[in-house]
């Protein structure tokens, strides 16, 4: 039975698991629950401020707290606390866990939401029969925040240089990379988040040979085809041979001075408020097949089990809508198309300027593809996971590693 239930969590089986009906909705005073997998003081502020408000206009809602779940192992925390009865009545998910839960019947269907000013390619994670089933609040490309004190220190050309000469590649960055650690004992560049474990972080790479993880239908492995073999050799090379990147058991903080680089999104912007070094933010670098982008997305979903939930998808309008998408634009880039402009995105993201918000975020999603995502993502996840952790050895066997990653999700793919 606990397997099962463990299942269930894993997959987010929860129309198997259960049934969605909704519950019984109480009449009296409302506290809503929603989790989130952010802590960073600035964004819950902006989100206490803007349900203070919606509290003002229903004073039946008394609360409205928001849950901060570590990113690492929020999709299993979240579904773990669903399958177990005691799932939250709003939750961020995670666009590779998207799958699973707009088939499932977990979140109640957003009837009514106007979706006119959205993007369509924004929305297409979050819909199931032409209804949005979740609002994707966050479109965020990912893009290379650069140390340049470090660069300069490190005797390496600026990002902004190398662009101008048509030369910002990964070739080069591997190479200023190298540097900075050989020069200064800092970290080159990081990918944030992946540190060993979350490996679709590394699409942010691999995206530059043309790899995925698995075909557009989802049925055929990409692991062990050639574009995704040339990628990972590169990858494995820039941390073994090369030391670009920090190796295994190793941490670096690009926000904290302790890298040269780092590929994350603009929320993390608000990191480097404090001026503690020269800085610059610029699209990912040009790989063999040309120039790309990669793309995070974050849906809200409101859940059919929580205790009230007509109240947390009235909730889930407001907290989205026209006014309060401005405000969040300061850190999740909106689906809006109205506001998908580097001079209103400049309003809110003042750390930022407007050719760095044009380049990175409004080309980004233009062109970008979001992270891999798959029905049953939690079980090819960690499976994905435990087969490329030989790979993560200096004397790994590339190829085999990866025709290895394909023995391990093939039956799970077919599914």
């Amino acid at each position: 039975m606990r397997k099962l239930a463990l299942a269930c969590a894993a997959a987010l089986a929860l129309t198997a698991c259960g049934t969605n009906t909704p519950a019984a909705e109480s009449t009296g005073p409302v506290s809503l629950r929603m989790t989130v997998w952010t802590s960073n003081e600035a964004h819950l502020k902006l989100f206490n401020d803007i349900a203070a408000a919606y509290k003002a206009k229903n004073p039946r809602v008394t609360e409205v707290k928001f849950d901060p779940i570590p990113f690492e192992s929020y999709t299993t925390t979240l579904t773990t606390q669903i399958a177990g009865g005691n799932g939250p009545d709003l939750a961020w998910i995670l666009e590779n866990a998207a799958p699973d839960f707009v088939s499932s019947g977990a979140l109640v269907a957003l009837d009514g939401y106007d979706t006119s000013d959205l993007s369509p390619a924004a929305t297409k994670l979050w819909q199931q029969n032409g209804k949005l089933i979740a609002y994707p609040f966050s479109t965020s490309p990912f893009g290379v925040f650069v140390n340049t004190d470090l660069l300069k220190a490190a005797g390496q050309p600026l990002p902004d240089d190398l662009i101008a000469q048509g030369k910002w590649s990964w070739d080069n960055v591997i190479a200023s990379a190298a540097a900075v650690n050989a020069e200064t004992g800092k970290a080159g560049i990081v990918v944030r988040d992946f540190d060993y474990k979350s490996w679709d972080n590394l699409s942010t790479v691999w995206q530059g040979w043309g790899a995925q993880a698995w075909s557009e239908d989802g049925k055929t492995c990409g692991f062990n085809q050639q574009p995704m073999v040339d990628a990972m050799t590169f990858l494995h090379k820039g941390i073994f041979i090369e030391k670009a990147f920090p190796g295994p058991g190793t941490t670096a903080d690009f926000f904290a001075g302790e890298a040269g680089m780092t590929i994350t999104q603009i929320s993390r912007a608000s990191l480097l408020k404090d001026g503690k070094f020269g800085w610059d933010l610029v699209p990912l670098p040009s790989g063999p097949k040309g120039k790309y982008s990669v793309i995070g997305q974050a849906g809200l979903g409101a859940l059919k089990k929580g205790k009230n939930p007509s109240v947390a998808a009235d909730f889930l309008s407001f907290f989205t809508n026209a006014e309060n998408s401005a405000k969040l634009a300061a850190y999740f880039p909106p689906p809006r198309k109205s506001q998908l402009t580097a001079d209103t995105l400049a309003k809110t993201n003042p750390l930022l300027k407007p050719d760095q918000l044009q380049s990175v975020v409004v080309d980004g999603i233009s062109t970008g593809v979001v992270k891999p995502s798959h029905k049953g993502q939690a079980e090819i996840a960690q499976a994905v996971r435990s087969a490329l952790d030989p790979l993560w050895k200096p004397d790994a066997n590339v190829k085999a590693v990866l025709d290895g990653v394909c023995g391990s999700i093939n039956p799970l793919l077919a599914k």
